[in-house]
C-alpha cells in the first residue's frame, strides 16, 4: 500500500499532523480502511455522500456513459447535461431558467455572484455574505466566507464582499429573547446595509437556507424575510445550497420548505447533486435572470464544466432520490435524530444546545457550563477532549465529524435505523465521559 502522509498536501489540517488510514472501499452508510477496519459514516465524510457508498446505481452510470462517451467541451452539446439542467429546473420549479455546470460547490458560488452582477448591471456590485459562513476555499469563495480561519489571506472588501451577523439563535448577536426575533433581527439587519450602501450599489445576498458547518441553523423566521427584505430592494437572492439541497434538511433544497415565499433568484449546488460519486457543482437560476444573460457574452468558462460523465451521475443520483424516496426518508429519520438528541440532552451536561430537524442534518453544541453557554472552545478551535471523543469513536467503528465545540450530525440518508440509534448511544456514552480541562 503506498501511504500519502509525505506526498499529497492535505486540506484545513497541519501537514506534519496528518495521518490517517487508508480507505479502501464502502457500502451504503459504511466505509474500511486498508487494515479491515470498519466505519460508520456519520458525517456523510463532508456532508456529500447523501446517497451513501459506492451506490450501486452511480457505479453503474458511471460506466455505462464512460462507454458511450467520457467527455466533450460546452462548446458542443451533451445529452446528459441537457436531461440533468432540465430535471434541475423541473425539481426546483424554476421554469424558463437556465443552469450553468460547474466543478464543485466553490466555483458555483463565484459563479453565481457572477451572473447575479453582470444580470443586474452591477459590474462591481456589492455582496452582502454572513459571519461565519463557508461557501468554498477559492480566493473569490474565501471572501465570500465568513471564516477567520482564511481572513489572513484576503479582504473581502477588496472583492466587494460585506459580512452581516449571523442569525444564530442560542447567542444571539443582536441580544434577542427569542429564536423567532433573533431570526427577525437578522433578517432586517442586511436590509439596513443594503440601504445604507444603497440598493443600487449591492448585487446579490447569498446565504445558506439552512445546513452548514458553521453549525448554524436559522430560525424559520429568518428566510422568507429576508426574502421579502432582498426582494424589496431589487436586490438578488442566492441560495448556497452546497450543502442543504438534495434531501439534507427534508427536501428537495431547503428554501422549499417556506414554498414560493422562500424562492432564492439563483442558487448553488454540488455535494449531494452526484452523491460525490463524481465531482460537479451548478448555479440554477431564474426566468428573470437568466433573461437578461441572454443577448451578452457570458465572461465565464471552466474546461470541465458540464462534464458529460458528472452529468451522467447527477441524472441517477436524482432517480435514486426519487425511487428510494430519500427525500421523505430524511424528513421522517431526521425527526427521529433531532427527538433523541434533545432527550439527551437532559441527561447530558455538556450538551448546550441541539440544532436542526428539518432532515437527516443536526448539530450538538457543547458547553462548559450549560447556564453560562461558556463554550467548551473558542472558535472554530476544537478542544483536545473533543478530538479524543473523534479518536475513540473511530476506534469503537463510528465516524464523527466535528469543528470547534461542535458535533456535526449528517448520515448517509440510506442510513439504516438501527445504525443510527447504535452511533447515538455511542456519543451519548463517550459524552458522559468528556472532561473539559
Amino acid at each position: 500500500m503506498v501511504l500519502e502522509r509525505l506526498s499529497v498536501l492535505h486540506s484545513w489540517c497541519v501537514q506534519a499532523e496528518w495521518d490517517a488510514p487508508t480507505i479502501v472501499g464502502g457500502k451504503g452508510a459504511w466505509f474500511w480502511d486498508a487494515n479491515g477496519r470498519r466505519y460508520l459514516d456519520m458525517s456523510s465524510l463532508a456532508e456529500c455522500m447523501n446517497l451513501g457508498h459506492q451506490h450501486p446505481a452511480l457505479i453503474r452510470a458511471i460506466r455505462e456513459q464512460a462507454e458511450r462517451l467520457c467527455f466533450v467541451t460546452a462548446a458542443w452539446g451533451a445529452e446528459p447535461r441537457a436531461r440533468l439542467a432540465e430535471r434541475l429546473l423541473e425539481k426546483s420549479g424554476f421554469e424558463g431558467g437556465r443552469v450553468f455546470f460547474s466543478l464543485g460547490g466553490a466555483d458555483a458560488n463565484e459563479h453565481a455572484v457572477k451572473f447575479a452582477r453582470q444580470a443586474g448591471s452591477k459590474p462591481r456590485g456589492w455582496t452582502i455574505t454572513r459571519d461565519r459562513s463557508y461557501h468554498g476555499a477559492t480566493f473569490g469563495a474565501m471572501a465570500l466566507s465568513g471564516d477567520s480561519r482564511t481572513r489572513y489571506y484576503i479582504d473581502p472588501q477588496d472583492l466587494r464582499v460585506v459580512h452581516v451577523p449571523p442569525p444564530y439563535a442560542y447567542r444571539c448577536p443582536f441580544g434577542s429573547a427569542s429564536d423567532v426575533e433573533c431570526g427577525e433581527r437578522s433578517a432586517r439587519r442586511i436590509g439596513q446595509v443594503i440601504d445604507e450602501y444603497g440598493s443600487g450599489q449591492v448585487a446579490a445576498v447569498l446565504m445558506e437556507p439552512d445546513a452548514g458547518t458553521n453549525g448554524i441553523i436559522a430560525p424559520d423566521s429568518y428566510w422568507p424575510l429576508l426574502r421579502r427584505e432582498t426582494r424589496d430592494r431589487g436586490v438578488w437572492l442566492i441560495a448556497d445550497e452546497v450543502m442543504s439541497g438534495f434531501g439534507r434538511c427534508g427536501e428537495w433544497f431547503a428554501w422549499q420548505r417556506y414554498g414560493e415565499a422562500g424562492r432564492p433568484d439563483l442558487m448553488s449546488l454540488a455535494k449531494g447533486l452526484t452523491g460525490s460519486h463524481l465531482p460537479l457543482g451548478a448555479v440554477v437560476m431564474s426566468r428573470e435572470v437568466a433573461a437578461r444573460l441572454e443577448t451578452e457574452m457570458l465572461p465565464t468558462g471552466l474546461t470541465y464544466c458540464g462534464h458529460p460523465l458528472a452529468c451522467a451521475v447527477g441524472l441517477a443520483a436524482l432517480e435514486t432520490y426519487e425511487d428510494e424516496k430519500l427525500i421523505e426518508r430524511s424528513r421522517s429519520l431526521g425527526a427521529r435524530l433531532y427527538s433523541e438528541l434533545c432527550a439527551m440532552r437532559n441527561r447530558v451536561e455538556v450538551i448546550g444546545d441541539v440544532r436542526g430537524g428539518h432532515g437527516l442534518f443536526a448539530v450538538v453544541e457543547l458547553v462548559r457550563d450549560r447556564a453560562t453557554r461558556d463554550p467548551a472552545s473558542i472558535w472554530p478551535s476544537r478542544h483536545p477532549s473533543l478530538a479524543a471523543f473523534v479518536d475513540r469513536s473511530r476506534e469503537e467503528g463510528v465516524s464523527f465529524a466535528t469543528r470547534g465545540n461542535l458535533i456535526i450530525l449528517a448520515p448517509p440518508l440510506v442510513i439504516e435505523e438501527e445504525d443510527l440509534m447504535d452511533a447515538l448511544a455511542l456519543m451519548e456514552r463517550l459524552l458522559t465521559q468528556l472532561e473539559w480541562s
